[in-house]
């Protein structure tokens, strides 16, 4: 364990990294620390051989950032969007190994951002979607790059600038998540996907995976410094704090 936010544990060369804490899984910088850190420790681990990235909070896969910090100053909101966005997929990309995104419950903002950051993401079939942040003066800036590749353009805008919410069905036939399976089997079957990686030879997984990622990268972590600055920009705006502030003390935003 690494702490009590983010655990690790590895079984029959599959590490666990399991997001806990509760009740939504709210992103602060040190737990973003901590998970970067976890998937380092996986990647340099010769025994792993597949990444389980799963959460202990019920109904809950992870609601994004903690709000309470982009309140904090410029500086933090930044710290937060280097670590989730820049660190996070660096420490993805170099895992050197597959990782499951285990989705059995609600993700939202960054916890979408966590999700795409794996190679598969396995959704239970009561698991929720979105990206809500347009309703707090935000802007989902890494999806910018992501969602229209996958869902195509309209369809991205649409869900992007809406900021509704969505389930599994809608989600497997857009083509974001890879399978949509019942929910008290999610976790299951995604230890045996895992599983049957692992069985595979490391060093050939090691170098398809490498291939694969650098096929597909089509400039999107290039891309990323910029949607850091957008996110980043966007967050110290009037309405942006306003609708932060707002968000916190649980009440309308004023103006």
């Amino acid at each position: 364990m690494i702490d009590a936010a983010v655990e690790y544990k590895v079984s029959e060369h599959v590490a666990e990294i399991c997001l806990n804490r509760p009740p939504v899984n709210a992103l602060s910088l040190a737990m973003i620390e901590e998970l970067v850190a976890a998937l380092k420790r996986a990647g340099t681990d010769a025994n792993v051989r597949a990444v389980l990235l799963t959460s202990a909070v019920p109904s809950r896969f992870c609601a994004g950032l903690d709000l309470h910090g982009l309140l904090k100053s410029p500086e933090q909101a930044r710290a937060l969007l280097e670590k989730l966005y820049i660190e996070l997929v660096e420490a993805q990309y170099a895992l050197g190994k597959p990782s499951i995104a285990v989705v059995n419950g609600a993700a939202r903002g960054g916890g979408m951002t966590l999700a795409i950051s794996c190679d598969v993401i396995m959704a239970g079939e009561n698991a929720t979607f979105g990206y809500p942040e347009i309703d707090l003066g935000l802007l989902p800036a890494i999806h910018f790059l992501h969602l229209p590749r996958v869902v195509g353009r309209h369809r991205a805008f649409e869900l992007l600038f809406s900021g509704r919410s969505f389930r599994s069905d809608e989600a497997v036939a857009f083509g974001l998540v890879s399978r949509v399976v019942p929910d008290d089997k999610a976790e299951h079957e995604a230890r045996a996907l895992a599983q049957s990686f692992a069985r595979k030879p490391p060093n050939t997984m090691r170098l398809g995976r490498a291939a694969f990622l650098r096929a597909n990268d089509r400039g999107y972590r290039s891309g990323i410094g910029n949607a850091v600055e957008l996110f980043c920009n966007i967050a110290a705006s009037a309405d942006a704090q306003e609708g932060l502030r707002a968000f916190v003390e649980k009440r309308a935003p004023r103006g």
